[in-house]
């Protein structure tokens, strides 16, 4: 069985976010702890397994994810590393719909290589900034929003741009506040440099201490920024060591997110 290593959101190897894909060729999947023990070894923030679906139903493709610790309902870049080597292998070519967890998701395949997702939006809803948030970030909140069941994390609003890049969070203590993790984002401190407002992802109750880039993440932050800022179009920056941009553009009930991947990997899962 062939597996690949992903960088997602980037146009270039070892920045973005790394995922790994498997694709099977079998009518189910793997029983469930051998995925997940799949998902250890690889042990990337995210690794994909997918499998082809009859022809003539509501998607191409089976889709699940799983971080080293558990499954997950919905990822933004492991979806675009698996829409990548579909395209890059001639398994796929122009829209593969993808059945997940979160129900049916597409990747569009565009003209300049770069790939457009379309994921439900997730509802934001104002809380009140929880007791103890402040002190395990190190910085205080402007403001928080419940991000809904699928991407499961509490958004965070910080003052700017440059509190957001200093944080070094205690990351076990934010994981009392939310199913997933913490979502800090500010506004760019300077839009002319290529991106609408800046994040970072901490998921410490999925294994994750920071996700590079979040595509799940950005169903959350682009309907918060497009109402900010009164554009449906938008890029962000997740401000991780690795970096990656992510496109968005708020649909309504659906967020599309467009980015470029690259496969840095491939080899043979012999086990």
């Amino acid at each position: 069985m062939r597996i690949r290593i992903v960088d997602a959101f980037t146009d270039r190897p070892f920045a973005g976010n790394p995922a790994g894909v498997l694709l099977f060729d079998s009518d189910a999947f793997p029983d469930d702890a051998r995925l997940q023990r799949i998902a250890a070894e690889v042990n990337l923030s995210e690794t994909a397994f997918a499998r082809r679906l009859p022809e003539g139903g509501a998607a191409d493709w089976a889709l699940r994810w799983f971080t080293p610790a558990a499954e997950v309902d919905m990822c933004g870049h492991a979806t675009l590393a698996t829409a990548h080597v579909l395209h890059t292998t001639g398994a796929a070519t122009g829209t593969v719909r993808f059945a997940a967890r979160c129900g049916i998701l597409t990747a569009t395949a565009r003209e300049d290589g770069a790939i457009t997702l379309d994921f439900p939006t997730s509802p934001l809803v104002p809380t009140a900034v929880p007791e103890g948030v402040a002190a395990a970030l190190g910085a205080e909140p402007l403001g928080t929003h419940d991000t809904g069941p699928h991407v499961g994390d509490l958004l965070v609003e910080l003052a700017d741009e440059r509190t957001v890049r200093a944080l070094a969070p205690d990351t076990a203590a934010l994981g009392r506040h939310s199913r997933r993790g913490i979502i800090a984002t500010a506004a760019a401190e300077d839009p002319s440099a290529g991106y609408d407002y800046v994040s970072r992802c901490f998921f410490p109750n999925v294994g994750i201490d920071e996700d590079p880039v979040t595509g799940s993440a950005h169903t959350a932050l682009a309907p918060f920024w497009s109402a900010r800022l009164g554009r449906a179009d938008l890029t962000g920056l997740q401000a991780s060591a690795r970096t990656g941009l992510v496109r968005t553009s708020v649909r309504g009930d659906r967020t599309l997110l467009t980015g470029s991947a690259v496969t840095v990997i491939e080899g043979e899962l012999l086990a």
